[in-house]
């Protein structure tokens, strides 16, 4: 039996770029709880179509909608649309983002701007029209998908940190400007996870997961269900009174220069 705090029976979550890996994680984790799950995508019907099956086959009430969350027309439309087929949106979960691995002395203009674009502005572009029902109602969960790159940077990933390290503090002015509207807006930080991406770079030997296994206190490789705790607290009355956070997911990456008992 869910616990009452945790409890999103009647909720209406929407996760954007939910149809694999962390999303998907996440916004099981949601729907496990109680939660109709709406989600969203932008490659093809077909990916979402699956994405849903697969989420109904486990059980829950899941529905796709189809749509670009930096095109500002096609949100308003979504938005107004998933409220009518669902009833009000309570909790809001921006996922959706890409990453462009290029050193920045070689990245054009043009790559840098859709990253950004994506990732930091279409967290803007998504939330507004959410968010603006939420202060109407005087209720909602919002929950940004930063990463560790809010904090720290990294060799050739310099547009990714940049809107990440943007979002974090767009999550801060978020939750400072609607706060008194009872609207908490936070954030998660995802450290590395195991996942289909990673699964090539994850084998004995490779040299980044050596990096991992030795930098990450935990001594591994993340499950993309230990995202689900901190999604659904985040999403649940039990963080009533916790806005403008952003919760690191990452077995202990930013709480240490090393791997403790590693020191030279």
């Amino acid at each position: 039996m869910t616990h009452p705090l945790f409890d999103l029976t009647g909720k209406v979550a929407v996760v954007t770029g939910a149809t694999h890996g962390l999303g998907m994680a996440m916004a099981s984790g949601l729907a496990s709880a109680g939660a109709t799950l709406i989600i969203n995508g932008n490659s093809s019907q077909e990916k979402i179509d699956n994405a849903v099956n697969e989420y109904r086959a486990k059980g829950f009430q899941a529905f796709g909608y189809k749509f670009n969350v930096t095109d500002e027309d096609q949100v308003a439309v979504a938005v107004e649309q998933i409220e009518n087929d669902h009833g009000p949106i309570d909790i809001l979960v921006n996922n959706a983002g890409i990453i462009k691995r290029t050193p920045l002395l070689e990245m054009s203009l043009a790559d840098f701007e859709e990253v950004i674009k994506i990732d930091l502005t279409g967290v803007f572009t998504m939330t507004r029209p959410v968010a603006r029902k939420m202060v109407e109602r005087r209720q909602g969960k919002i929950i940004n998908i930063c990463s560790m790159m809010s904090e720290l940077g990294r060799n050739s990933v310099g547009a990714y940190a940049a809107a990440k390290g943007g979002l974090k503090m767009l999550t801060k002015n978020m939750a400072t400007e609607w706060a008194k509207y009872n609207v908490q807006v936070n954030g998660i930080g995802p450290g590395y996870f195991a996942t289909s991406q990673t699964e090539p770079i994850r084998v004995d030997g490779h040299p980044f997961n050596e990096f991992i296994i030795n930098r990450t206190p935990a001594a591994k490789w993340g499950d993309p269900d230990d995202l689900q705790g901190a999604t659904i607290f985040l999403a649940s009355k039990a963080s009533d009174f916790v806005t403008g956070q952003i919760v690191y997911v990452d077995g202990g990456i930013l709480a240490t220069i090393g791997k403790p008992g590693n020191e030279a």
